[in-house]
């Protein structure tokens, strides 16, 4: 039998080897794939977060029974309201049922049949069986996804971009939810996914800017919303109308456990006027790979003057579709170029991006394919 003294070095030993692999490994992780460890310290610190609120209730909670025991002792009761949930706020009204408006009128912006929150199905589906169910549903969805209410003027009329490669399995699950929640909304809107072509790293921001210039071709839109196809909403009271813009929609995401990971982000789903859009001279089109362009559009939108506005409580809670693939490569550059945002916000945008697509007329959409690359949207040294 080996001596206790040899079995403690052995298992010193051991542990320094376990050790060893776990640093090795974890820095080989860290290196082959710096986007999902982004990701990853995002959740870890929107569990912090969680950990705190849940903590600061508590605390709120006992404070509650505290006071309360001490005015009970002279046989009173304390009168003030110690409910500290941001969603103990009176409800918004909205329209009560069986409420009727003339073809003539305005549609509503809080119809009865906007309900809250949704059952959301993230099981795959194909998109030919969701065209055949929204079709059935309703038949007026015209070819290259186009839809506008019949029974009432539609207040908005809303382009929803989204940037799109290889991720076939997403777009039947947002459709399947997001058409019938805009059409409950009675929202004149259009679809447009613009894919990225070609084999350069994957450019979020430009794919938005050819997007608008193509959806303006279509139509003024009053607004656009720039949507992820990954994300689905959790409530259709989350009004994806043109009031209050700019505007971030996807204010609580399950990954990051229902909470903001920072006061500026502005990623997912978020949406400006046309005329908001073009004076801030669009996304920067320099991001190239993950991360960062939302950020240098929160900066463009504060430099205008505007100020960005969020859903209330949880109807801005959305749903991320699980990956069955790698990531986008992480863009390393990104801190360089925000830390000259205001500089590239008159050279680098809408104004200097010049490209070729195909565009093709969908049933549920208009696809969009442009092959990207870095000389489409030179820039001057500033």
């Amino acid at each position: 039998m080996m001596p206790p003294h040899m079995r403690f070095r052995r298992r010193s030993f051991l542990g320094l080897l376990f050790l060893f692999s776990l640093s090795t490994s974890a820095l080989y992780f860290i290196y082959s794939a710096p986007g999902i460890v982004n990701e990853y310290l995002f959740m870890v610190q929107a569990r912090g977060m969680r950990i705190r609120e849940n903590m600061r209730n508590i605390g709120a909670q006992v404070l509650e029974q505290v006071v309360r025991s001490a005015y009970s002792i002279n046989g009173t009761d304390y009168p003030y309201d110690f409910n500290l949930s941001e969603t103990a706020a009176p409800p918004t009204p909205y329209l009560p049922e069986g409420f009727t408006y003339l073809p003539s009128d305005f549609c509503p912006e809080k119809l009865p049949g906007m309900k809250g929150r949704l059952q959301v199905n993230m099981s795959e589906i194909a998109l030919e069986e969701v065209e055949r169910d929204l079709r059935q549903a309703d038949a007026s969805l015209r070819l290259g996804g186009h839809w506008k209410p019949q029974d009432c003027i539609p207040r908005w009329k809303v382009a929803i971009l989204v940037p799109f490669r290889n991720r076939h399995e997403h777009l039947p699950i947002l459709f399947r939810h997001l058409i019938p929640v805009l059409q409950r909304q009675r929202l004149q809107f259009g679809f447009y996914v613009v894919e990225q072509a070609g084999d350069e790293p994957f450019n979020r921001a430009m794919l938005f800017n050819v997007g608008f210039k193509e959806a303006m071709k279509d139509l003024h839109w009053d607004c656009v919303i720039f949507h992820d196809v990954d994300h689905i909403l959790e409530n259709d009271r989350n009004y994806y109308g043109c009031s209050d813009m700019p505007r971030h929609f996807a204010v609580k995401l399950n990954k990051y456990s229902y909470m903001l990971p920072y006061d500026e982000f502005f990623g997912g789903v978020s949406g400006l006027t046309a005329e908001q859009f073009q004076k801030i001279n669009g996304f920067p089109n320099a991001f190239w790979g993950w991360g960062g362009e939302d950020d240098d559009l929160w900066n463009r939108v504060q430099y205008a003057g505007y100020t960005v506005s969020r859903p209330s409580g949880d109807i801005g809670r959305y749903m991320s579709i699980p990956h069955h693939h790698r990531g986008e490569v992480q863009f390393l550059g990104r801190y360089t170029l925000l830390r000259h945002s205001k500089e590239r916000q008159r050279l680098d945008g809408l104004n200097n991006l010049h490209y070729s697509p195909q565009v093709a007329r969908r049933n549920l959409y208009t696809n969009i394919s442009v092959a990207l690359s870095r000389d489409m949207a030179p820039v001057v040294d500033y």
